[in-house]
């Protein structure tokens, strides 16, 4: 062929780096063993039963869940020096994104730690819609 050698030639960051290799083939290991999709169904369910709690809260405008994906939106984006100190004092570390407090759970999450996450949630955004505008 006559194209020159190096038009397909990249190198990201990780390529052929030995240690991500092995930490992919672990990955897809873990996803292929390990009946990811019902446990992804499992959190799904649990989130969209706790969450359901959030609808009593006069701010939220919408509570859904999607996968291991957990959304409580509220009507104004929230003010991040607020409302962080409040999550941390609640025990969760989420970082709202305008008007989407949401979260993206690791498969591995247990019941009673997903239940302490959604719990954290719904108290800081009571706690945060009493404080003055």
């Amino acid at each position: 062929s006559s194209a020159s050698p190096y038009v397909f030639m990249h190198g990201p960051t990780f390529m052929g780096n030995p240690l991500a290799c092995a930490v992919a083939c672990a990955s897809l290991e873990l996803v292929t063993g390990n009946s990811v999709l019902e446990k992804i169904g499992k959190i799904e369910a649990q989130l969209k039963t706790e969450l359901q709690e959030a609808w009593d809260i006069n701010s939220v405008t919408d509570v859904r869940a999607l996968g291991a994906i957990g959304v409580i939106e509220v009507k104004e984006n929230v003010d991040l020096k607020k409302i962080q100190p409040l999550f941390v004092e609640n025990g969760v570390w989420i970082r709202p994104f305008g008007k989407l407090i949401y979260v993206m759970l690791p498969y591995i999450i247990t019941q009673d730690e997903l239940s302490a996450l959604v719990k954290g949630m719904i108290k800081t955004i009571r706690m945060y819609d009493k404080i003055p505008s």
